[in-house]
């Protein structure tokens, strides 16, 4: 099988496409690497908190897992405070475009939204270039009909769930792409031995329940990635998936074996409109 350019050597675990599984731990993905890509990730401009997440979410893999080019105009969704934007933006700036589909709805979303346009405003030299629209109940035109040729999400399926909205949301993803364009989805992968809580409301989505949200939607699914699994993870804690880092929802309770832990177990699913 002929790998596509720009493949690299994956840090963790399997990549399977259309059910072939590709390689594993330490296999040779193949020599080149995506230079812009890794530049982005090695900026001195990015935050040093979210350099020290690196390890856990490997960030060059996973981007090159979902086939992101610098001529893309991507849609990045619901971005947090902006450890992906802070990658693609200046990945995308100069022969691509980016846009952050900001939380609309409530207050609390609405400060959200402000708080990241001021960030964005802060640092013209990471972030010039980059557009905001809305996603939230009654928000839902994230980009121009099949602008988009990518729409990434990271941990945000849950958020949609509690709110209702999951179905509407992958919508918007769909009329958002232009045909054959690319959705990269990750989330906190839950426990396939239990029913889907409808609320996700320990923050924890089956990965079958993702499939078949998207699926629903007009998708289909054509690669999955282990790169950010975690087997540490038992996905059953007091605070949800919130309490392993970063967040730690306990404090300083038993801080020291969260940490040990980890991130949480994350599944990376590739889908194609």
């Amino acid at each position: 099988m002929r790998f596509p350019v720009g493949w690299t050597n994956l840090p963790v675990a399997l990549v399977v496409v259309h059910g072939v599984v590709l390689g594993g731990a330490g296999s040779a993905w193949g020599a080149v690497q995506d230079a812009a890509l890794v530049a982005a990730v090695q900026s001195p401009l990015r935050t040093p908190k979210f350099v020290a997440r690196d390890p856990a979410r490997h960030p060059v893999a996973e981007l090159t897992f979902f086939g992101l080019r610098p001529n893309a105009t991507v849609v990045e969704i619901w971005p947090g405070g902006g450890y992906w934007t802070e990658i693609l933006a200046p990945y995308l700036r100069a022969h691509g475009r980016l846009v952050e589909a900001l939380p609309a709805g409530d207050k609390e979303e609405e400060a959200d939204a402000a708080a990241f346009r001021a960030k964005l405003a802060k640092t013209p030299a990471l972030f010039a270039g980059v557009t905001t629209s809305a996603l939230g109940p009654d928000h839902f035109d994230i980009a121009p009909p099949g602008s988009a040729d990518v729409v990434l999400t990271f941990r945000n399926i849950h958020n949609w769930m509690g709110s209702g909205t999951a179905p509407q949301t992958f919508a918007a993803f769909y009329k958002a792409l232009k045909p054959g364009g690319i959705l990269g989805v990750e989330e906190h992968r839950g426990d396939p031995a239990l029913p889907q809580d409808p609320k996700a409301d320990d923050g924890y989505v089956r990965q079958d329940y993702a499939i078949a949200l998207a699926t629903k939607a007009g998708f289909h699914l054509v690669g999955s990635s282990e790169i950010d699994a975690n087997t540490r993870d038992t996905k059953h804690w007091p605070k949800g998936v919130w309490t392993l880092p970063p967040v730690f929802a306990l404090g300083a309770t038993d801080h020291a074996r969260y940490a040990a832990i980890g991130e949480a177990d994350n599944f990376v699913l590739k889908f194609q409109k």
